[in-house]
């Protein structure tokens, strides 16, 4: 099993692609603007999209995939999200206004579309993966999501700050293949991290002293970085001692993990 990383920043810039992770070619987790450098091919492949939550750094990819693709579809997208992140999708990309009503084209009958609605705690079996639906707390309804490999939980928290839940479920994982966690935010910028729900690296620190002892030394994937402060938050996270208590990761668009069982 495979998970590529497509976009990891919390802004675009040049080599900079915003949030999305394509798993074995088929399930795409999340549709940033990382998307738009997989070929037609590969979009064609793509047959589910599990969205975090409705923000344009998380979704602003898929309508345009949709456009690209649609003339060579030989089924729906399925796109499966909270209720309230499909009701924003619709009321406010996919409306004939922002962008033509996928869902609906070229008939209800048969949409290049799907929307399929889940909640937290729901378990979800497509192209041959278990994905679960994990608790998030954002600005908006947001949700983080565990896939299952050969080598234990791949888990993404998508964008929160400080969700207990989630990392009450987290620990009892029997085992975490790798663990991608956002840190959004600078330390000068904490006050607005937290207002937006988001991490910077004190936040981080609070949240990894919740990860059970077992998981301690889980690859740990740091994502959504805004580009022009990736620098000072891994400054600031090597400062906090975090690379001593953790195996930290620095994700970067174009990365592939290979999270299949030992020969």
């Amino acid at each position: 099993m495979q998970i590529k990383i497509l976009g990891c920043s919390g802004a675009i810039a040049q080599h900079a692609r915003t949030t999305s992770f394509l798993v074995d070619e088929r399930i795409l987790v999340d549709a940033g603007t990382g998307v738009g450098d997989l070929t037609v091919e590969e979009m064609l492949r793509i047959e589910h999209v599990f969205i975090t939550h409705a923000h344009l750094d998380h979704i602003a990819a898929l309508p345009l995939m949709l456009d690209t693709i649609a003339g060579s579809m030989r089924r729906p997208l399925v796109a499966h999200a909270l209720p309230e992140t499909i009701a924003a999708l619709k009321a406010h990309v996919f409306n004939h206004t922002i962008w033509p009503d996928f869902s609906a084209l070229p008939s209800v009958e048969a949409p290049f579309l799907r929307f399929e609605p889940l909640q937290v705690g729901e378990v979800v079996h497509v192209a041959q993966h278990r994905v679960e639906v994990l608790p998030a707390q954002h600005t908006v309804p947001a949700v983080g999501y565990a896939v299952d490999t050969p080598v234990g939980q791949w888990v993404f928290t998508g964008d929160t700050c400080g969700t207990p839940a989630f990392w009450a479920r987290i620990n009892q994982m029997k085992q975490l293949a790798m663990l991608v966690i956002e840190t959004a935010f600078s330390e000068k910028e904490r006050g607005l991290a937290q207002r937006s729900q988001h991490l910077c690296p004190s936040l981080l620190a609070q949240e990894l002293a919740q990860l059970d002892a077992r998981h301690q030394w889980v690859p740990i994937g740091i994502t959504h970085t805004k580009p022009v402060e990736h620098m000072l938050i891994e400054a600031e996270l090597r400062a906090l001692g975090l690379e001593e208590r953790h195996r930290l990761l620095w994700l970067e668009a174009g990365q592939t993990f290979d999270l299949r069982a030992p020969a």
